[in-house]
């Protein structure tokens, strides 16, 4: 913690008022000039939205591919599951070469986590939406690959601890994305049954209470709170905040689809309560 402009300030004060009013006022601004310096050490060079959506790009596959040989071996399922998200974010034939050159970075021997993630940090500072985005789409894999389980795992628990995010967010977002996985079996299966067009399947209790999970809000809240918590998500994962923040264009697909599952809960709640 810098405390230099704290300790100038409160001499300066003290020369230029001689009372301690003075030191007050140069503690205060002092302060101020302190937690700016902390801001551009975190930034480093202030890294612009295109280094931004480069870096991402790149860790995301690099750290992809570590979680994938977290148990020393990468497994058919991991490599489907890979090139499943790969898939899934519509990326052309340039991108999924680049994607499959980092995720075979990622396996190596050498590959450096913690240096990785500490340069992906400095370049997100003060955007937690893009790390959050981040961490999804890392689950997301691990999900489809190991089922979120082992050694895989306990990588992605290191990778949230590097990158200062809670074990609480993140089984929120291993719950929240198991959810959707199991809402597109579910629509799929329905499909196949040869579901009438235009019928909306039944919706069970377990469904209702994962729209509010989805929302992070209580069942017992009023529906002014649910609005509220559903503008509050909407906001967190907007594609265009998200892309204004620096999230490469091959990410966005990940958003839009989050953002789907959003306006779904929020409208199956809504249809519950009668809204």
């Amino acid at each position: 913690m810098s405390i230099t402009g704290k300790v100038i300030g409160v001499i300066v004060g003290l020369l230029l008022f001689r009372s301690p009013w003075g030191a007050i006022i140069g503690l205060i601004l002092g302060h101020f000039y302190d937690q700016s310096v902390v801001t551009v050490r975190r930034t480093g060079s202030g890294a612009g939205v295109l280094e931004i959506g480069e870096r991402f790009f790149t860790a995301t596959f690099e750290v992809m591919g570590h979680v994938a040989k977290a148990d020393g071996r990468v497994s058919e399922a991991e490599i489907a599951a890979a090139r499943k998200v790969m898939a899934e974010l519509r990326l052309d034939g340039v991108q999924i070469h680049a994607a499959i050159a980092h995720f075979t970075r990622g396996k190596s021997r050498d590959f450096d986590l913690q240096t990785t993630m500490q340069e992906f940090a400095d370049a997100c500072a003060n955007r937690p939406d893009l790390v959050r985005v981040f961490l999804e789409v890392q689950v997301r894999a691990a999900l489809e690959g190991v089922d979120m389980k082992g050694p895989a795992a306990l990588v992605i628990q290191k990778v949230a601890d590097l990158l200062e995010v809670s074990r609480i967010e993140l089984a929120h977002m291993e719950a929240v994305l198991r959810l959707r996985r199991e809402q597109f079996r579910a629509g799929a299966d329905n499909g196949n049954r040869g579901g009438s067009a235009g019928q909306a399947p039944p919706r069970s209790g377990a469904q209702i209470s994962a729209a509010y999970q989805i929302l992070e809000v209580d069942p017992k809240a009023t529906d002014e709170e649910v609005a509220k918590a559903y503008r509050r998500q909407l906001s967190k994962h907007h594609p265009d905040k998200l892309k204004a923040n620096g999230l490469p264009e091959s990410m966005l697909e990940h958003a839009k689809q989050r953002t789907q599952q959003i306006i779904e809960a929020y409208e199956l709640i809504k249809s519950v309560r009668g809204a």
